[in-house]
């Protein structure tokens, strides 16, 4: 708070003392005062008001200071009515508890759209874990009854469990702290796995699958890297170009970090619109053509990255191909510490 500011907040009681200097004047000049006792009078006078405005400012400004020192250390500074500085001013207690009554207001409606959020997400699994049953039985019903129809019915029911899997792992996306385990995962088995899960959708889309990542190991959650790369696949799929389609998965070492990208030969991004890939809903001029576009699976592909530690990049060409990169770091001086020291607890018991 500058000196200027508060004078020009202070402006009324400056005015009334320039009226009361010249009524006073006037009335002690009709009383026969000379003008150098005047001249003394009024002296004492601007100097008085002049140091008590002066005090009052630091004293304020020393207040405000206070008080944004206060907020800049707080990690919820909504909270800063609870902790405002004492004042013996009525005005500074009213416009507290102003801000008290406020903030319990905004934090009443806060937790009621949190529990709202939290029923919702609750309803949203349950769902999800009550379409798991009938899609297992179909797909049990298919595996029975072998024929072109079921072939065609399996491939629909694996695009339909991945849709709900991702409905899933969207809800619990806010929540990966809660159910994740990081350790270290071999790549080859996850990626093999999620090619075994879609293999009847590969196949109708005739997809040739490369996997050159020997025995790489990572630290990571497998469960939430296997989603990852199925998303990833299916993207690859749903973008597919029309004939020698290829999905190659590849691995690469850097300082400290190691790099699993996925690429295909589809029909490509257009560079204007990869600094957007990831935006939540956006589905971009491929989407527009393609009816199963949600603008979903990238977006959360690099949310659970970001909770998981992991960094992920996106590189295309029109036409050409659309490389996926997701990088690892290496977790060997945090997890594999703790690893090895449980390997020998165990070998000395």
């Amino acid at each position: 708070m500058k000196l200027l500011e508060y004078l020009k907040d202070r402006i009324m009681m400056l005015i009334l003392q320039a009226l009361l200097m010249i009524g006073s004047f006037v009335f002690l000049k009709i009383c026969g005062l000379k003008r150098n006792q005047l001249f003394i009078i009024y002296v004492f006078w601007i100097v008085i008001l002049a140091v008590y405005l002066l005090l009052e400012w630091v004293r304020r400004r020393q207040f405000f200071k206070e008080i944004f020192r206060t907020l800049e250390g707080m990690d919820k500074p909504y909270l800063i009515s609870e902790v405002l500085p004492f004042s013996h001013r009525l005005e500074d207690h009213i416009y507290g508890e102003i801000l008290r009554i406020s903030n319990k207001s905004v934090l009443d409606t806060v937790h009621h759209l949190e529990r709202e959020q939290t029923e919702y997400k609750e309803f949203i699994e349950n769902w999800i874990h009550e379409v798991k049953a009938p899609v297992t039985a179909m797909n049990l019903i298919c595996d029975n009854v072998k024929n072109e129809e079921t072939r065609k019915l399996k491939t629909q029911l694996s695009l339909l469990e991945n849709d709900v899997e991702k409905a899933l792992f969207y809800a619990r996306s806010d929540t990966v702290y809660q159910d994740y385990l990081i350790r270290q995962v071999t790549l080859a088995p996850v990626i093999y796995d999620v090619i075994g899960k879609n293999q009847m959708y590969l196949r109708m889309n005739q997809m040739q699958i490369e996997v050159q990542v020997e025995d790489t190991e990572v630290y990571c959650d497998d469960k939430w890297l296997a989603f990852i790369l199925n998303q990833l696949v299916l993207n690859a799929v749903k973008y597919r170009r029309v004939r020698d389609c290829r999905i190659v998965f590849s691995v690469s070492r850097e300082s400290g970090r190691t790099v699993l990208v996925v690429e295909d030969n589809g029909i490509g991004i257009k560079e204007g619109e990869l600094s957007r890939v990831f935006q939540k809903g956006f589905t971009g001029t491929n989407g527009r053509k393609n009816s199963q576009s949600t603008g979903i699976g990238l977006y959360l592909c690099q949310k659970l990255c970001r909770k998981l530690g992991m960094g992920i990049g996106i590189e295309s060409e029109e036409g050409a191909y659309t490389r996926v990169s997701l990088v690892f770091p290496d977790g060997s001086e945090y997890f594999g510490r703790g690893l090895h020291e449980k390997s020998g607890a165990e070998t000395n018991a």
